[in-house]
């Protein structure tokens, strides 16, 4: 019976010394629960903060949003995921507009690598030029695409 007294006290001495601190992002991870429970103090409150965002599912629309006090991923990275996605969903067709010099899916391309209206003749040109740099082989993979035109247009 002393035993469960003295852990009774004790957990109850952690709950009020946790109380002194508030709720911080790196304890519970950016989301509803942060954002509700950010001004709040005390191991209750992150309890009930991680309990929110793990039940309602919220952290990853606020990662790819930048919302619910979740920082975005940079652009750079962002960016890079969508050319990889759209490349690895595309490839053959991108393969026949980079061997062109035009079309649909170099234009999707260049949007989605940033490329601004004025660079995009010089994009689509340079791509061309350098087909065989990019499409090594017949079996090259979007992600051997992605980095070969990545080193082409950093290649100057």
């Amino acid at each position: 019976m002393k035993k469960v007294v003295f852990l009774a006290v004790f957990a109850f001495s952690v709950v009020l010394m946790a109380d002194a601190f508030a709720v911080t992002k790196a304890n519970t991870g950016c989301g509803l629960g942060y954002v509700i429970f950010k001004n709040k103090s005390g191991l209750i409150s992150e309890i009930c903060a991680i309990t929110t965002n793990g039940t309602s599912c919220n952290q990853t629309f606020g990662i790819t949003s930048g919302t619910l006090d979740c920082g975005q991923q940079s652009a750079s990275l962002s960016s890079n995921e969508r050319v990889s996605r759209f490349l690895a969903d595309n490839l053959d067709n991108v393969a026949s507009d980079i061997s062109r010099g035009n079309g649909e899916y170099l234009n999707t391309l260049g949007m989605l690598m940033g490329v601004n209206e004025a660079q995009k003749s010089m994009f689509n040109t340079k791509l061309q030029r350098s087909f065989n740099r990019i499409f090594t082989s017949e079996n090259v993979t979007h992600t051997e695409v992605l980095q070969n035109i990545n080193n082409v247009l950093n290649a100057g």
